[in-house]
């Protein structure tokens, strides 16, 4: 998945083991709470105290000519102490929820056990070195190693867990000079989109003085001179800018910079100013003479600009950029060229896409040729350049991976690798290389590294490194991977993988559904820790549901999950709940549904249509306010999924489902919330954390005075965190621990083996 993507949309959807918990507090004396008391599924009543915030309902904004109002907007000021108080106010009671459970030590201690096995990242050669990345099994970040040979003795390349004691500064991003001297790096803090590069010598370790700032949503692109590289900058603002702003990002610009420089030197190559949403997704061709340029201005299509780097000059100013796409209409992520004559992958008029060849010479678009087809069922994934001429391309077929390379001159396939039920999560292999790695995933095999090697074309590939579990008497064969098909409310036919433990007869037993369902990300089958211990300690029931709005059946299953079809999306996750009640996996009462991000909103808009359906939910980082997202970060990015509630169609569809606008009190037991537990962090400027603050204010103040609300509706704010990426391990398994604790105690669960 290109980064031009996945850097602006919300990617928690294969992170089934994020989550948080919630526990009853001591209670405060102050004003600002009012008791409540709760009966809990496990037989006893636990009394706590709701916030009651100050609810200002003289603020009113007009959408075409309807009034909203939106009395917690106070909430969207991170840095008021108002807000920091209410923010303490829900951790001083989340927190102790499930601190008070017996069950979380014990829950902690497992997970911290499982988690401790090492984990190993795909080999990759830059220059005369190997490089890998490894994590003991606790380290908060994985280290960069570098090899002399591949199976040479390794070293420390570059150890994140040096550079804080709390782990939470992360190597975000990495990028090699052409011939291998250079390592260009980017570090972000405390989990935010920022990002800082430093450059690496590879001889030495050692690194050069200078530090870029101001970086967000960007590549690092060298010249083939090994000089220097192109990257994405935004321009100096008023305030923070740690992660915990909110302000918006725009008037992204491109700069050159030179190695040994300090940035105040860097050359502004490229900006459009009458444009502040485009972001630059850069890339020098693989034979260093173009300098190509996907421009985006939302998650999805781009145009495409190059620049002749061939000219002889010296990058002192501006560049000449050529268009060659001039209408966002469709996807194109270059591959490579040979010549003048580039390789993209895209859409355009190619649902589950195809690799074509444009002629910057002659770059009409009656001149492009089509080199790899579109297949009729299969959608194409990615596409990258291996051993000179030949194409490594990624295929999904019913939401499990299909590996093959074809040849780069001809198109036809050269060889298939053979692949179990499961996902490709990571590979590694150059143009200038005849070796591929390539790690193989599903949701019972945390990992296996394959290499293989052209030269060598008779040889099938061999397993380099297999990962193994640290869990005493795990067998593959104990668990049972179905996948089946269910009809949602208008017929569709959706997949849904089940993974539950081997048994004759199917009982009713403890269900997880996590769902995303956005922005054309494929929630592919993959190795979650946390949701194997859901089935191996609980006897439960993983489900995960292939709901539109995703890529899993190209372009056409994402259309029929965005815009004006958005509730397509919910009806596909709550069908999928009914699919497991019906044929006995669950109850209503033993199934918990989770999401982050996008799968926030998700879950925020079923816990409100449809409450009745489900025991428990967790809700991850989410877009709840969806009529001011676009004002926040990078939000406006998100309207080509969700639609501008600036224009009237798109107001009147999301005003449908926004979670924040659609809280309601519950009038019966049918209309009661189920158990909720709201996460967010503080330094998320992805998703901010305003999203949550406000749902959690109108759901407690909806249900305050409800005699039929008797599940816990809470709010945990983590410190120190970001939307996901980077996180370190303990807070990984601090999280993972809250998220099972709390379905522990609203799911009644059994103690199986813990």
């Amino acid at each position: 998945m290109h980064i031009r993507y996945c850097s602006v949309i919300h990617r928690h959807c294969k992170i089934i083991s994020r989550g948080l918990q919630i526990k009853i507090g001591d209670r405060l004396s102050s004003n600002y709470y009012k008791t409540s008391t709760l009966d809990k599924s496990l037989k006893m009543k636990e009394t706590f105290v709701y916030p009651v915030p100050r609810k200002d309902t003289s603020v009113e904004d007009n959408f075409h000519g309807s009034k909203v109002k939106d009395p917690y907007r106070w909430l969207e000021d991170p840095d008021a102490n108002e807000t920091q108080n209410f923010v303490d106010s829900q951790n001083n009671i989340s927190q102790p929820f499930l601190e008070s459970c017996e069950q979380w030590k014990h829950i902690n201690s497992k997970l911290t056990k499982l988690w401790n096995y090492p984990k190993y990242g795909c080999p990759m050669q830059y220059g005369k070195y190997y490089y890998y990345f490894m994590n003991t099994g606790l380290q908060n970040q994985s280290v960069m190693y570098q090899q002399d040979s591949l199976h040479g003795e390794s070293k420390v390349f570059l150890d994140p867990n040096s550079l804080s004691e709390d782990g939470t500064v992360a190597l975000s991003q990495k990028s090699f000079s052409d011939d291998g001297k250079y390592m260009a790096y980017g570090l972000s803090e405390s989990g935010s989109d920022w990002i800082k590069i430093r450059i690496r010598k590879a001889e030495t370790g050692q690194d050069f003085d200078e530090l870029l700032e101001k970086v967000k949503f960007s590549e690092i692109s060298w010249t083939k001179d090994n000089k220097g590289f192109f990257y994405g900058r935004y321009p100096d603002q008023d305030g923070k800018t740690d992660g915990s702003e909110t302000k918006q990002n725009e008037h992204q610009k491109l700069y050159y910079h030179r190695i040994g420089e300090s940035q105040d030197k860097d050359i502004l190559v490229v900006e459009f100013n009458d444009e502040p949403s485009w972001r630059f997704q850069s890339v020098v061709s693989d034979c260093g003479k173009y300098l190509i340029l996907a421009i985006v201005k939302d998650c999805r299509d781009n145009i495409v600009y190059y620049a002749d780097l061939s000219e002889g000059e010296a990058i002192n100013s501006k560049l000449n950029v050529k268009i060659i796409v001039d209408k966002f209409e469709s996807d194109y992520d270059y591959v490579t060229n040979v010549g003048s004559k580039v390789y993209f992958r895209t859409n355009k008029n190619a649902p589950n896409y195809r690799v074509i060849i444009i002629d910057f010479a002659n770059p009409a678009e009656e001149n492009w040729e089509t080199i790899i087809p579109e297949h009729e069922k299969d959608v194409l994934e990615w596409a990258k350049c291996v051993n000179d001429d030949k194409l490594l391309l990624s295929y999904i077929r019913d939401v499990k991976t299909i590996l093959q390379a074809n040849s780069l001159r001809s198109g036809e396939i050269i060889r298939k690798f053979e692949l179990d039920i499961g996902t490709i999560v990571g590979t590694s292999g150059k143009k200038k290389y005849s070796e591929i790695f390539y790690n193989f995933s599903s949701f019972l095999n945390p990992g296996t590294i394959y290499h293989y090697d052209f030269k060598s074309p008779e040889e099938p590939p061999k397993v380099f490194r297999e990962i193994k579990l640290n869990l005493n008497g795990f067998r593959r064969e104990d668990y049972i991977v179905e996948q089946i098909f269910y009809s949602s409310k208008d017929d569709t036919m959706v997949p849904m993988f089940i993974i539950r433990k081997q048994r004759d007869v199917i009982n009713p037993r403890p269900c997880l559904l996590y769902g995303y369902g956005g922005f054309n990300i494929s929630m592919l089958p993959t190795f979650s820790l946390t949701g194997l211990m859901f089935v191996d300690t609980f006897d439960g029931v993983l489900a995960y549901p292939n709901i539109r709005g995703g890529g899993e059946y190209g372009e056409k299953w994402h259309n029929g999950g965005r815009l004006l079809n958005k509730q397509n999306v919910f009806n596909d996750f709550q069908n999928a709940a009914e699919y497991l009640i019906k044929n006995k996996y669950t109850t209503k009462n033993r199934l918990a549904i989770q999401g982050g991000s996008n799968g926030g909103l998700l879950v925020g808009a079923c816990i409100n249509q449809r409450p009745d359906l489900f025991g428990a939910a967790v809700a991850q980082v989410g877009v709840m306010d969806m009529l001011r997202f676009n004002k926040f970060t990078i939000g406006h990015a998100w309207c080509s999924d969700y639609g501008n509630p600036s224009e009237k169609v798109h107001f009147d569809n999301l005003i449908k489902f926004s979670p924040l606008h659609n809280v309601h009190t519950p009038k019966s037991e049918l209309g009661e919330y189920p158990s909720t537990l709201i996460l967010t962090a503080d330094h998320d400027d992805r998703v901010s954390p305003l999203h949550s603050l406000k749902f959690a204010a109108a759901l407690q103040d909806a249900v305050r005075n409800s005699e039929y609300q008797k599940n816990p509706l809470l709010l945990r704010v983590y410190k120190k965190a970001g939307h996901g990426a980077g996180k370190p391990t303990s807070k990984r398994i601090e999280e993972a621990t809250d998220i099972l604790t709390f379905m522990f105690k609203s799911l009644n669960m059994d103690t199986i083996n813990l």
